[in-house]
């Protein structure tokens, strides 16, 4: 299976930014409207996270950020439009990060069928974990979706073996324990982790959480990294105009154009 995913990375002269963004924030068309302002901008791959009402994983940015979009009427059936009306314009990979709950409730083969027939092109779930992963795994292959699996510094080898055998697209890292936000370091301990990976699995090694300058995009691709994403620091841009949307639009701009510029 060669989706958009693989395509790109098999591509690729220099680590990918993956921007993230949350569907239907601030609203559906301010949304879509953000989608291809950092498609414009340079993003390599768009992640839209599907708003969900109980976000473990993620921190007060993101949080907020999924609150108006649940406020706004996003849902399941309007993500997959969102996707829609973006593909028609765009041939950029998108990958749709979910929980299990709306994905076991839409049904997990509808689901995936439906992400690959909007235009989607990877799928991860956060809160499923490897002895889980069967079912959502073979679902997403068969609509010809990339099951995106995650892995961190404290996953072990044995582990690490059965994600890298059943993920496809490329493997979403870890990069700071604890909930989604920027931070200022880049832990040594992910650096390791980025090689670790690297010599014992062929897809793409991919950080995420916690990444929000263009200096830690730097020390993430000299350390081997395929691509990074970065979310909650192009999302923080988007709450701070809320009501101003060509602000809003040229802040989350001027930001993707950044990190593009450190991945060189």
């Amino acid at each position: 299976m060669t989706t958009r995913i693989v395509r790109a990375f098999s591509a690729r002269t220099r680590p990918l930014l993956v921007a993230c963004l949350v569907a239907g924030d601030p609203d559906y068309g301010e949304s879509l409207a953000m989608m291809r302002e950092v498609d414009r901008a340079g993003a390599d791959i768009i992640e839209v996270v599907m708003p969900f009402s109980d976000p473990v994983a993620d921190g007060p940015v993101m949080q907020q950020a999924i609150q108006r979009a649940l406020s706004a009427g996003m849902n399941t059936d309007s993500l997959f439009s969102l996707i829609r009306d973006f593909r028609a314009e765009s041939e950029t990979p998108l990958v749709v990060l979910t929980y299990a709950n709306p994905v076991v409730q839409r049904g997990i083969g509808a689901f995936y069928r439906d992400a690959g027939g909007a235009g989607g092109d990877g799928v991860a779930v956060a809160d499923v974990p490897l002895e889980e992963a069967d079912s959502f795994c073979r679902a997403a292959r068969k609509a010809g979706v990339d099951p995106i699996l995650f892995v961190s510094q404290t996953t072990s080898m044995e582990r690490l073996k059965g994600i890298t055998a059943k993920a496809g697209g490329f493997l979403y890292l870890v990069a700071a324990l604890g909930v989604t936000g920027m931070r200022g370091e880049v832990d040594p301990a992910t650096i390791g982790c980025i090689r670790k990976i690297k010599e014992m699995s062929s897809l793409p090694v991919v950080p995420g959480f916690g990444i929000s300058s263009p200096g830690q995009v730097q020390a993430y691709s000299r350390a081997g990294a395929d691509g990074i994403i970065v979310g909650s620091a192009i999302v923080r841009e988007v709450g701070d105009r809320l009501g101003r949307p060509g602000e809003m639009r040229a802040a989350v701009g001027e930001m993707v154009r950044s990190l593009v510029a450190g991945m060189a």
